[in-house]
């Protein structure tokens, strides 16, 4: 085994690691980890089997097997992205609905509030 490969399998475990360890202290939902757990796997297996990504790459048709890498990962953070950008889409929605409601409330209470001192 290549150094680099060793510091890639290295690295990859980490980052598998890391990712259980956040879901274990409950610092990453489980439907965030969803995205992450596969991309750990899938970069552990392209690690410790350099060859799967060389036949992966041939049956693409692409001729420099880190390029399909690199076009995968890009791939993967597009759809990260894109899953974050709903979700706060969503988010500002309800903190927007959250607003209007206190506003209401706030409003209702000090004219309870006025009607009683009357």
């Amino acid at each position: 085994m290549q150094f680099i490969q060793v510091i890639a399998v290295l690295f990859s475990v980490a980052v598998l690691i890391g990712v259980i360890d956040l879901i274990r202290r409950r610092k990453l939902k489980e439907r965030y980890a969803l995205l992450w757990l596969p991309s750990a796997i899938i970069l552990l297996a392209l690690s410790l089997w350099r060859d799967l990504l060389h036949s992966i790459s041939r049956l693409a048709g692409v001729e420099y097997p880190p390029a399909l890498l690199f076009f995968i990962a890009f791939l993967f953070l597009l759809l990260i992205v894109l899953h974050y950008s709903v979700e706060i889409s969503d988010l500002s929605e309800k903190n927007k609905r959250l607003a209007q409601e206190v506003a209401l409330l706030k409003t209702l209470f000090e004219q309870n509030t006025k009607g009683e001192k009357e």
